[in-house]
């Protein structure tokens, strides 16, 4: 099997501080992995290069074959790489629908037509409906973003995201600022959408009781090189992982 997506020593410095050093690693199509690591491990930055927002130093991205290094993100997202972030980031002044929809209509082009199609429109509409009841968020479709508690902020980003239609989701720390039962619930949402929309899915996080409950392969980073990648299982006996990361007591 092809992997989906593949890094091949990929590295970025800012300055003389290098964040991410040849970092290489397979993802195949439908896995569901986690990339932990401690703070400043690297993490984001190497989703910012996946994604484009940040220009990589050195070597190669490819996403389903194709060197994506020098897309921009536009082009990145068009070729089915979504990403929800760390802190959500949302339209806060607009209705929960409408931010899936306009995620929706960007999908079938239709932002930039000042006449729009109303079959586009209502195929926009349906869509959102659609994300909104799988997120469980569709009894709050008309509130104003900014008005939704803190996880469910978190699960709209993720429903944009989802809008475009990703085959490959990567997902910054989901769980971050979060009870343990909103952590919990995530955990199971998460599992549900990766099934649900037939995703390969990245996932960021500290929350270990998240790692080991659903990621199939999990990768370390220390100081922005990979330390370990392998099983929940091999990564909790590995003893370097132990030593940088997850301490004896685990």
């Amino acid at each position: 099997m092809t992997p989906i997506l593949q890094l091949d020593s990929v590295d970025k410095a800012f300055g003389g501080l290098r964040v991410t050093s040849k970092v290489s690693f397979s993802v195949m199509p439908g896995e569901i992995s986690a990339i932990i690591g401690p703070n400043g491990a690297g993490k984001t930055t190497l989703f910012n290069q996946i994604t484009g927002h940040l220009p990589s130093d050195a070597g190669a991205i490819f996403f389903r074959g194709e060197n994506i290094v020098g897309r921009s993100p536009q082009q990145i997202v068009a070729r089915g790489v979504g990403r929800a972030f760390q802190i959500a980031s949302l339209f806060p002044d607009e209705t929960v629908l409408d931010n899936i929809r306009v995620a929706c209509l960007s999908r079938l082009g239709q932002t930039r037509k000042f006449w729009r199609s109303v079959l586009d429109f209502q195929q926009a509409t349906d869509d959102a409906y659609g994300i909104l009841a799988s997120l469980g968020l569709d009894g709050q479709a008309h509130r104003l973003a900014f008005e939704l508690a803190h996880g469910d902020q978190k699960l709209l980003d993720i429903g944009i995201a989802l809008a475009l239609k990703p085959t490959l989701l990567l997902l910054d720390e989901p769980t971050a600022g979060m009870s343990p039962d909103e952590r919990h619930q995530m955990r199971a949402l998460i599992k549900k959408l990766w099934k649900e929309f037939d995703l390969t899915l990245v996932f960021i996080e500290h929350d270990m009781d998240m790692v080991f409950g659903i990621a199939q392969v999990v990768r370390v980073l220390q100081q922005g090189a990979l330390l370990a990648e392998g099983t929940p299982e091999q990564i909790r006996a590995n003893k370097q992982v132990i030593t940088a990361y997850l301490g004896e007591d685990f």
